[in-house]
């Protein structure tokens, strides 16, 4: 792997959210960044994906951190858009050292097993499985060209218990987590060492523009303060930071974490400790 002060780093998912809040963290440990994002809105998806703006503005901040940072708008389900940002990594750069694997959605949910339509669970295992899959497989090429590598999976604390109505998300982010392992074996004789974390109920902060926990909310049709309802269920009392799912991605994109391969971090205020 690079020093750590030239380490390259592929950030899914980063106009907003704990993409964006990855993204500036590992700005700020002197990594040169590819940012992507869908950049437009999808028919199958109930609500707003992130916006070519919002990954402008994400690369903006990574800027002011002193980092080299480029955009690249894709869909991690086309494989084209996937070759392309990685393309764009090693001609701006030279070479990826660390992948964040962060985009994925949380809706269309909020129904029964039974009710779920065939086309919303294909829409929620693509986007949130078979992109990762298809993302961590580019990756790994160039990787074991290179010899060393950290892929970083963001799964859930849905990849790891149940959760009623939202059959389609946890099956993809067990499969996440069931990938991580596998691919962890695959990987580490090559150097390459892939992890995963499991975020808990994460704080939609507005700087970060997030909107997951908001939108798990509009899929349970809940009324009123929703995270304080899900402030009910917490141990610590407290939401998740996205800044706290960046740290841990930060540790686990540098050597401090060199021995740590195939493990799932969960960073959710004790939220499966239950």
């Amino acid at each position: 792997m690079a020093s750590e002060d030239h380490l390259v780093a592929l950030v899914t998912g980063a106009a907003r959210g704990i993409g964006r809040a990855c993204s500036v963290r590992l700005a700020e440990a002197n990594m040169s960044l590819v940012l992507m994002d869908i950049g437009k809105d999808a028919p199958e998806v109930p609500y707003p994906l992130g916006s070519e703006s919002q990954l402008e503005h994400t690369r903006r901040l990574c800027v002011e951190m002193g980092a080299n940072a480029e955009t690249a708008t894709g869909d991690v389900r086309n494989i084209g858009d996937i070759d392309e940002a990685m393309r764009l990594a090693l001609q701006r750069f030279g070479r990826l050292d660390v992948v964040v694997n962060c985009a994925g959605i949380v809706s269309p949910s909020g129904s029964s097993v039974e009710e779920v339509t065939s086309d919303d669970w294909s829409t929620m295992l693509d986007i949130n499985l078979t992109g990762p899959f298809q993302v961590l497989s580019a990756a790994a090429r160039i990787m074991k060209q290179q010899g060393s590598g950290s892929i970083i999976n963001i799964a859930s604390t849905a990849g790891l218990v149940g959760y009623r109505h939202f059959a389609g998300y946890v099956a993809s982010k067990h499969g996440l987590v069931g990938l991580t392992k596998a691919a962890a074996l695959d990987l580490a004789p090559h150097g390459i060492r892939v992890n995963a974390v499991c975020p808990g109920s994460v704080h939609d902060a507005p700087e970060l523009e997030g909107r997951m926990l908001r939108e798990v909310a509009n899929a349970l049709d809940l009324n009123g303060d929703h995270e304080q309802m899900f402030l009910r269920d917490q141990p610590s009392n407290a939401l998740v930071a996205a800044e706290d799912i960046a740290e841990t991605v930060a540790w686990l994109a540098s050597s401090r974490s060199r021995s740590v391969v195939g493990s799932i971090v969960t960073v959710d205020g004790g939220f499966t400790s239950r």
